[in-house]
C-alpha cells in the first residue's frame, strides 16, 4: 500500500481529498497546520475528520502566521461578508503564502518518511480567487519539489496531486457523497459565532451552501 501526506484542515474540501486519496489504496499521514486561523474551531472539525478516515498518523504543526499579519483570517480585520465572488479581486481573508507554507511543511514530512505523493484539496474553480488555489502553482510547486530534496536531485518524483482543482464545490460534493462522507464533521466558516455556527455569509460559507444547493441536499451543519 503506497503512503501520501494529505493537509487536512478540517473542511470540505481537505475532507474529501483526504477520502480520494484513501480510496485510490493511499495509507494516509496528515498533516493539521495551527498557523493562527481566527477559525480555530476547523482543528476541533480536522482531528474528527482524521479519526473518520482512520489515519495511520496525524500530526498539528505550529506556524503561527498571524505573527506576520496581512490577513483578516490572523488578525481581528472583519471577516468580508456578502461579497460579490466574480469580481475578481483577491479578498482579505486570503493568507500571504500560506499554501506554499503548507505544502513545505507536507514535503518537509514526506521526505522525512521516504513518500512520494502530497494530497492538497486546493480548488480553482468555486475559490475566492486566491493565487495560490491555482493549478499554475500546484505545477510549479512540484517542480520545486523535485529541484529542492535529496529524493528529487536522486532522481525520485514527487507528485502533488490537487485531486479537486477542476471541480465545483457541487462536484466535490457530490463526489464526497458516494464515498459515505459525513460533511457534519467538517468546518468551513470564516467567522464562526461564539457558539462554533457558522455565519452564513462569508465567502467559504456562501460557496458552501451553494454547492449543497446544486445538489439538492441540505448541509448537515446547518440541520443540527
Amino acid at each position: 500500500m503506497p503512503d501520501a501526506v494529505v493537509l487536512l484542515s478540517g473542511g470540505l474540501d481537505s475532507y474529501t481529498a483526504a477520502a480520494l486519496a484513501r480510496a485510490e489504496g493511499y495509507r494516509l499521514f496528515a498533516l493539521t497546520v495551527r498557523y493562527g486561523q481566527r477559525h480555530a474551531q476547523e482543528l476541533v472539525a480536522a482531528r474528527a475528520v482524521a479519526a473518520a478516515l482512520g489515519v495511520e498518523r496525524h500530526i498539528e504543526f505550529d506556524a503561527d502566521l498571524s505573527l506576520f499579519g496581512g490577513s483578516s483570517l490572523t488578525s481581528d480585520r472583519p471577516v468580508p461578508k456578502d461579497r460579490a465572488l466574480d469580481g475578481g479581486d483577491i479578498p482579505s481573508t486570503y493568507v500571504p503564502a500560506r499554501n506554499t507554507v503548507f505544502l513545505s511543511l507536507a514535503l518537509a514530512w514526506a521526505e522525512s518518511l521516504g513518500i512520494r505523493d502530497i494530497f492538497i484539496g486546493v480548488n480553482a474553480l468555486d475559490y475566492s480567487g486566491y493565487p495560490d488555489c491555482r493549478p499554475e502553482f500546484i505545477a510549479a510547486f512540484e517542480q520545486l519539489a523535485i529541484l529542492a530534496t535529496a529524493d528529487g536531485v536522486a532522481g525520485a518524483k514527487v507528485r502533488v496531486h490537487a485531486p479537486l482543482q477542476h471541480l465545483s464545490k457541487a462536484d466535490i460534493i457530490q463526489q464526497g457523497c458516494a464515498l459515505g462522507l459525513d460533511y457534519g464533521l467538517t468546518h468551513s466558516c470564516y467567522d464562526p459565532t461564539s457558539g462554533g455556527r457558522p455565519c452564513g455569509r462569508c465567502d467559504s460559507c456562501v460557496l458552501r451552501a451553494a454547492g449543497f444547493a446544486q445538489q439538492g441536499l441540505t448541509d448537515p451543519l446547518l440541520s443540527r
